[in-house]
């Protein structure tokens, strides 16, 4: 009797469901920290010329010297650093997982944090072994150094700031962690434009650190364009796991121009932040509402009744992201984008309407 096609699937792929995206149609989309902000007109007319243009019928530069060098000029990069590409920082992760993913390794992250971290762990064969954070969401620094003291971790990955609390950990706290591990740390900086920190210039301080970065949050998420920073060494061991091609030629030619747009990169964050404070200061006004200060472009807060009231929003034509019950530390906790003035005014009122109906 043949064998049923699934029974050749891991058991553990087989424990995990997909990853969820709600349909967004006809609503406020404040539930996935993009960009709210378009691109000027005339920017996205030149965009327009140069995918006019573009050789579509041709592989892209499979190194993409001419990204990687505006990368390096745009972020700062140091010279005796490499940059690797991924098609989004989602493929970064899986891209070092596969790299590490010896017969009983250990992948080492915080919860609650990025559940990419978890799922590509198991996706690439790892141990996943989370370390709870404090009931404050800052790192619980004895706990984590136990734990890398018993599991040995090939990989540690802590976003910085975290997703979905919002917060920056302690740097100090985070050096330690950094020291003590004894395979690569890998820090996740996907909202470090919103951040006041960051620890690209450190990058040299730790001789197992690594760096990660997106555009996605800087308004290019359709581009799917992340990279890391690191040693040499280490970057040219990686490339050897980088599916030829990965970042197409369109995401090459758009990103490039883009990245020449610092002053208007800046002011766009500049604006979220802005933003970010006057929606934080509005949901700390609402009674039963408790808001957590962010370093991101997204505020976590937490309500009675969060899934109603989470479906109230819906209803009211916003989408956020319910987070009740992803997590212990998360009872009662969704998370808002900061978006427009207009989009986080109605989202206000929409919250307002619901909580009162809940």
């Amino acid at each position: 009797m043949p064998k049923s096609p699934d029974d050749v699937i891991r058991d553990e792929i087989r424990a995990l469901s997909p990853y969820r995206v709600h349909d967004a149609s006809g609503l406020i989309k404040l539930d996935a920290m993009e960009n709210p902000f378009d691109l000027p007109l005339a920017l996205r007319k030149e965009i327009g010329d140069l995918v006019r243009d573009a050789a579509i019928n041709r592989y892209p530069d499979s190194g993409a010297a001419q990204l990687k060098a505006r990368l390096r000029e745009t972020m700062n990069i140091a010279a005796d650093s490499e940059i690797l590409l991924g098609n989004g920082s989602d493929e970064l992760i899986q891209i070092l997982a596969l790299a590490v993913a010896k017969p009983g390794a250990v992948l080492l992250g915080v919860e609650p944090s990025f559940a990419m971290f978890g799922l590509i762990a198991v996706y690439a064969g790892l141990q996943y072994r989370p370390v709870e954070l404090n009931r404050d969401f800052s790192l619980d620094v004895e706990q984590t150094l136990a734990a890398i003291d018993e599991v040995q971790p090939a990989l540690v990955i802590i976003a910085y700031p975290n997703n979905p609390t919002g917060n920056l950990f302690d740097a100090d706290a985070l050096a330690q962690i950094i020291r003590a591990a004894p395979g690569l740390v890998v820090i996740d900086e996907a909202y470090y434009a919103f951040a006041d920190s960051s620890f690209l210039p450190r990058l040299n301080e730790f001789p197992n650190l690594s760096l990660m970065r997106t555009l996605s949050k800087l308004g290019l998420a359709g581009l799917r364009l992340g990279f890391l920073v690191g040693r040499p060494g280490l970057v040219a061991q990686l490339e050897k796991l980088r599916l030829p091609y990965n970042v197409n030629v369109l995401t090459q030619i758009v990103a490039e121009r883009v990245l020449r747009e610092t002053v208007l990169l800046a002011a766009q964050a500049g604006a979220i932040k802005r933003e970010r404070r006057r929606l934080f200061g509005a949901l700390q006004s609402f009674p039963g509402v408790k808001a957590f200060p962010s370093s991101g472009n997204f505020i976590l807060f937490c309500v009675s009744h969060a899934d109603a009231v989470f479906e109230g929003l819906k209803q009211r034509g916003v989408l956020i992201k319910n987070l009740n019950g992803v997590h212990r530390l998360l009872p009662g906790c969704l998370r808002v984008t900061v978006g427009t003035p207009q989009h986080n005014r109605a989202f206000m009122r929409a919250l307002s309407e619901s909580l009162e109906a809940a």
